[in-house]
């Protein structure tokens, strides 16, 4: 097998000298198109890295316009929710129960389950101070910590839950609700009736504008990542409480805002807007027959939403920065391109009936799902020395494998919340893998699009089945070497691609999705990656290491390096797992300690 160093450098070096020839970036020259999907293919284009130049941002942090990283709608009621300790009910179950349905037994919808649910998807995790200096860190990771996303309750009238029906904006900082608007106990059950009893809606929005002020152009993707991160955390706090989720993909986006309420213009007439992102229904889990008659719609009735907000809203949107500086138009132009216009008639099959029984299997009970959700943390170096062995290796990658060729509600935790098969395969650098051979592996978590994978790469690739590999993991071995190098490289020269046990690309199937499903599809690919990051993440945490996502990378030479051509597949998004090194100037402070004193 050719040796790998030698291929990647051969590669690269052809790569840099190709860059070095083109000419400084300037605007394109010919006229815009007008289709969508080619208008949100310009936007990816256009905001590449390249070796010889990034995307463009401000290049420089203006501090005078940093946004606040808290919304808050002034003049509506905060409702503020029970600060649990671990020891409190309901209890987080070990973290491997919570990949086995049925295994933790379903909680009622009250106040402190609706707490633990915040809590463990976008609540604060931990507080960082250094010096004069503090800030917050989140269960939900964001690119740069700057939170961008927004959090949404729709909830039902429902019995052990002393709230009004409505809509809800949840405050990370307070741990609270914000009273937005009483909707009629009868519509929202109305609206709430082909779901599984004591359903209710969690809902997802980003704020562009906190992560243009850092990342400029490029800020659409690094939104859409942080989405698809939270829909991971709020999947995976549901399964702790025994609850099951579905992304209503099905759904307009204008239903969406307007159950949201962000296309309320006077509620956010002197505030930076926020962008309707999803809706997901969440629910108990239960005995859900498997049959047609209790399929589970992915959208909601956009007549009953149209009456269901007329009534009185209440809050405006605090401004986030002071002053704005440039405005980066050409996200405005993505976001509206994949705006999605219509609802789609989607549907999953209704769950088969799982009894809940928590006595079925033993769990290892000193690592808690809540363990790993508080502890969790992006790193930011790592020792270059950690290995992990081959069977934590495999095991990592067995769960971000989603078993394609399951109905969505059979799919494995938490990927039975995405309604479509998956998009996105792994390009592996390997360094540090007890009894793994170094090198570049890729991994298919589709079997089905393997001969694509395989077509779409150099045939000087050698595709070899990984010995001892499960035969659930469709794991192969392209090149053997040293790749630490080419991993740093590609990741914006960044070290903790090669220092760390092992890295990746995350590598989606492209243009042909978005010719097939349409412009809005481009968003859900982002959203794909961000859940596959969030696995990786708990994942890190649960082997004893630690992972980090990495938004910037060299997007054209990621591709070069497998000979990928076109545009079948683009590398979407980066995460790296290794031994991490803690900060040790950084002070840690409890998540709320800032509420009792």
């Amino acid at each position: 097998m050719r040796l790998l160093s030698f291929l990647l450098l051969c590669r690269l070096g052809r790569t840099i000298t190709m860059a070095t020839e083109i000419p400084l970036y300037r605007e394109p020259a010919e006229t815009a198109p007008t289709d969508p999907i080619d208008r949100v293919i310009r936007y990816h284009v256009q905001t590449k890295h390249h070796f010889n130049r990034y995307a463009r941002s401000l290049g420089h942090l203006d501090w005078a316009s940093q946004p606040d990283p808290f919304r808050r709608f002034g003049g509506s009621e905060l409702i503020s929710l029970p600060l649990l300790k671990p020891d409190e009910e309901p209890l987080s179950p070990p973290y491997d129960a919570i990949y086995e349905r049925g295994a933790v037994v379903a909680k009622a919808v009250t106040l402190p389950a609706l707490s633990r649910f915040l809590e463990f998807s976008l609540a604060l995790s931990a507080w960082k101070k250094a010096g004069d200096m503090q800030w917050a860190l989140r269960s939900n990771p964001s690119s740069g910590n700057l939170h961008p996303t927004e959090g949404y309750l729709v909830l039902p009238q429902l019995d052990g839950l002393d709230l009004k029906a409505g809509l809800y904006h949840y405050a990370p900082k307070e741990h609270g609700l914000e009273f937005r608007a009483e909707f009629p106990a009868g519509q929202v059950a109305r609206l709430l009736a082909p779901f599984p009893q004591d359903s209710f809606l969690f809902g997802l929005t980003s704020v562009h504008w906190r992560e243009a002020w850092k990342y400029g152009e490029r800020a659409f993707r690094y939104c859409n990542h942080d989405v698809g991160h939270a829909i991971g955390t709020a999947r995976i706090a549901a399964a702790t409480l025994g609850w099951n989720m579905a992304l209503l993909d099905g759904m307009s986006q204008e239903t969406v805002a307007m159950l949201l309420g962000t296309d309320r213009t006077d509620d956010f007439a002197d505030a930076e807007p926020e962008h309707p992102d999803c809706l997901a229904v969440v629910w108990p889990l239960g005995e859900v027959k498997c049959d047609t008659e209790s399929a589970i719609p992915l959208l909601l009735d956009p007549e009953i939403s149209r009456k269901l907000v007329a009534t009185s809203w209440h809050g405006k949107a605090n401004r986030l920065s002071r002053e704005h500086g440039v405005h980066w138009d050409i996200i405005d132009e993505a976001a509206e391109a994949s705006w999605k216009l219509s609802d789609e008639r989607l549907s999953a099959a209704g769950s088969r009936a799982y009894a809940n029984d928590a006595s079925r299997e033993t769990y290892d009970a000193g690592s808690s799902a809540g363990q790993l959700i508080r502890q969790r943390r992006s790193a930011v170096s790592f020792d270059g020395k950690t290995s992990i062995t081959i069977a934590t290796f495999f095991r990592m990658l067995g769960r971000v494998m989603p078993s394609a060729e399951l109905s969505q509600p059979d799919r494995p935790m938490p990927w039975d919340v995405l309604p479509w098969k998956p998009a996105i395969h792994l390009l592996l650098f390997v360094h540090r893998v007890d009894g793994l051979t170094p090198g570049l592996y890729v991994l298919v978590r589709d079997r089905e699009k393997s001969p694509l994978l395989q077509q779409s790469m150099n045939e000087e690739l050698i595709w070899t089945p990984v010995p001892g590999c499960p035969d659930t993991l469709p794991l192969y071995w392209l090149l053997e070497g040293d790749a630490k190098k080419a991993a740093i490289q590609i990741s914006c020269h960044q070290d903790i691609a090669g220092d760390s046990a092992f890295s990746l690309g995350m590598i989606a199937e492209f243009e042909g999705r978005l010719r097939e499903g349409g412009a809005w599809w481009y968003p859900r690919l982002f959203w794909e990656a961000g859940l596959l990051g969030q696995v990786l993440y708990l994942e890190a945490e649960a082997a004893g290491v630690r992972g980090t996502g990495i938004g910037c990378f060299f997007d054209d030479p990621v591709h070069e390096i497998v000979g990928i051509k076109g545009r079948s597949f683009q590398s979407l998004y980066h995460f790296t797992v290794g031994g991490p090194v803690e900060d040790e100037r950084l002070m840690t402070l409890p998540a709320y300690h800032h509420l009792s004193r």
